[in-house]
């Protein structure tokens, strides 16, 4: 399936920020003022190509709701968000101020580099080019989280147009998404369970307005996940559609990473049609967009049902 889950604003709200606005060079993260204690150079990304690296964050990061203190970092111009790790990191549960296919190993000059001062974290893709389009220069940007939720791309260098960074070899998208694992029903009682992993939302911007120094800030809106009791998930006029779960003591829509525990537990499914569930279903087609992770520290990879969209 190749339709696009549809963004219904319900989680983020976003700007666009070109060279002559102010905000512009307020949002930019100028890593080159700050310390060097300060500053990370990750040395495996920086000399690598299609490869990911864990890093825990200094603080517990909202996305899609979810708190979040581990992260992994791509050196194809996204991080993935999601909690299982596997190869297709690039289908879902990403945050992609650029995704493409980026090669830092080519020069010395190209790196991937990182702070985080317990407020912020911020990453920034510093001079990396395109695999065998090296010629057409070195990209520089970043993905800046901060600790209320906001997320910010900034672009410092683009010589190309993203609708001219070509997806065969890998995909190319600028944006948000999260997904929740399921375990498809089995055919037979004896089958082992086999995780799918549903997309449920996604961001995609207009990416005709990334240029040299433009920025996007996505404001996160509130979600059912916050309320803490069964009177605020009822009444709260912040958010709408919200369920209490009496058993799991959670408040929920009923979409979102817990959706299996939700069902498990026979949670209200009542603001929603029987058996919902979102338009995306990613299945394996073999796409030459695989990731490896390096330094897993005895993170074993989880097998399941996914997919890409780049064939």
């Amino acid at each position: 399936m190749t339709r696009i889950v549809e963004d219904s604003q319900r989680y983020y709200r976003w700007q666009s920020f070109g060279p002559a606005d102010r905000r512009t060079d307020d949002l930019w993260v100028d890593l080159n003022t700050l310390h060097k204690s300060q500053v990370q150079i990750h040395g495996i990304l920086s000399n690598t190509h299609r490869q990911a690296a864990r890093i825990a964050l200094s603080f517990d990061f909202p996305f899609y709701g979810h708190h979040l203190r581990q992260i992994i970092v791509a050196t194809g111009g996204f991080i993935f968000m999601g909690d299982i790790t596997h190869r297709m990191l690039t289908a879902t549960q990403y945050i992609a101020p650029l995704m493409a296919n980026f090669d830092p190993s080519f020069s010395k000059n190209s790196t991937v580099r990182y702070s985080d001062n317990g407020n912020l974290f911020v990453v920034q893709w510093d001079k990396v080019r395109l695999k065998d389009r090296e010629a057409e220069g070195p990209f520089t940007f970043q993905a800046a989280l901060h600790r209320n939720g906001t997320i910010v791309f900034n672009y410092k260098d683009i010589p190309v147009p993203v609708a001219r960074i070509n997806s065969t070899e890998h995909p190319v998208k600028v944006g948000l998404s999260d997904a929740f694992m399921a375990f498809l029903p089995s055919v037979q009682p004896s089958d082992t369970k086999q995780r799918t992993i549903y997309e449920y939302h996604r961001v995609e911007i207009d990416t005709t307005k990334i240029a040299n120094r433009s920025a996007f800030e996505f404001t996160p809106l509130p979600t059912c996940l916050q309320h803490t009791s069964c009177d605020l998930c009822l009444t709260s006029n912040l958010t709408t559609g919200c369920g209490w779960c009496n058993t799991l003591q959670r408040c929920s829509d009923g979409i979102d990473r817990h959706r299996q525990e939700w069902l498990d537990y026979n949670c209200p499914e009542e603001r929603r049609t029987n058996n919902y569930w979102p338009s995306m279903k990613f299945r394996n087609q073999g796409c030459q967009s695989s990731y490896a992770e390096v330094e897993l520290g005895g993170h074993e990879k989880e097998g399941f049902i996914e997919a890409e969209q780049c064939c």
